[in-house]
C-alpha cells in the first residue's frame, strides 16, 4: 500500500457533503486571535483549508507534493481574487520541508498525520513542524480517534456509500470504502472503489488504495513529547467537548515544549 493520493478533479467533490469538513476549519479559526497570523499548512491540497483561512484575513502558505492538487488550489484562489501575498503555494515533499522561516501557526487538518505510518517518518514530519513554528507558535493535529470496533474486524466492504457529480468531468460517481485492517503495522489498508456510467452506458470503475495508521490518545502524546511539542487542549470533537472513549477525533493544539 502506498500513502493516500487523492484523484484530484474527484477530491472537492466527492467531500462536498462531509459534515465533518464543513465544521474543521471554523473550528481552527476559533481558536486563532483578531490579529492576523502568519500559518503553514502542510498537505494543502486542492486548498480547502487555505482559502477560508486566507479569506478570514490571514496569511498563508500551503505546502504539497501533488502538482494537480496545487493546480486545483490555484486556480480557485484566482476565482476569490486570493493572490500569492494571501496564499503561497509551493510544490515539495513536506518530510524534507525548510522554508527558512517560522510561522505563528502550523496546520495538518483532516488525518494528514495518519498517512505517515511509520515512526521515522511520523518523527521526521514533527520535526518539520517544530523547525517551522515561532517560539510562541502553535500545532494544530486534527486526526481520528481509533474505532476498535472496525479495527476488530479483518475486512470491512462497503462503508461510507457516497454519491458524487464531478462538474469537470461531467460525472457522477458512486464512491464505496474497503479497509483491511492490519494490527502487526498497527494500520488500515484502505481501497476507495469508484463505479459510474459511461456516456455509452457502459458502467467503469477506479480504485483508489493507500495505508493509514492510527494512534491512540496517550500514544499521540508521547509522539508529541519526543519532538519536542506539547499538548494544550485536546478536543473530542468540532463542538469542544473534551476528548472522551466515544470521541469521534482527536483535535490537538499544541506548543513547542
Amino acid at each position: 500500500m502506498s500513502r493516500y493520493r487523492a484523484i484530484a478533479e474527484y477530491y472537492d467533490a466527492e467531500y462536498a457533503d462531509s459534515a465533518m469538513l464543513k465544521e474543521d476549519v471554523p473550528f481552527f479559526l476559533g481558536h486563532l486571535p483578531g490579529k492576523r497570523q502568519q500559518v503553514l499548512e502542510l498537505a494543502a491540497g486542492t486548498g480547502r483549508a487555505s482559502i477560508p483561512i486566507a479569506q478570514a484575513g490571514h496569511r498563508v502558505v500551503g505546502v504539497d507534493v501533488d502538482r494537480s492538487m496545487l493546480s486545483i488550489c490555484k486556480r480557485k484562489c484566482d476565482a476569490v481574487g486570493l493572490g500569492a501575498s494571501k496564499v503561497e503555494l509551493i510544490r515539495r515533499d513536506i518530510l524534507k520541508l525548510d522554508l527558512g522561516r517560522r510561522f505563528d501557526w502550523v496546520c495538518l487538518f483532516f488525518n494528514t498525520f495518519l498517512n505517515f505510518t511509520t515512526l521515522e517518518r511520523q518523527y521526521a514530519l514533527l520535526r518539520v513542524v517544530g523547525k517551522h513554528l515561532k517560539p510562541r507558535g502553535r500545532f494544530w493535529i486534527d486526526i481520528f480517534q481509533p474505532d476498535l470496533h472496525l479495527l476488530a474486524r479483518e475486512r470491512s466492504v462497503d462503508l461510507a456509500p457516497t454519491i458524487f457529480y464531478v462538474p469537470a468531468l461531467d460525472r457522477t460517481v458512486m464512491r464505496t470504502t474497503e479497509i483491511q485492517s492490519n494490527p502487526t503495522r498497527q494500520s488500515q489498508n484502505v481501497i476507495f472503489h469508484y463505479r459510474w456510467i459511461d456516456q455509452a452506458g457502459h458502467e467503469r470503475h477506479e480504485e483508489t488504495r493507500f495505508e493509514l495508521t492510527y494512534v491512540f490518545p496517550r500514544e499521540l502524546r508521547i509522539l508529541l513529547e519526543r519532538n519536542g511539542l506539547k499538548i494544550e487542549r485536546l478536543y473530542g470533537d468540532y463542538d469542544g467537548s473534551k476528548l472522551s472513549a466515544d470521541s469521534p477525533r482527536m483535535i490537538a493544539l499544541c506548543a513547542l515544549a
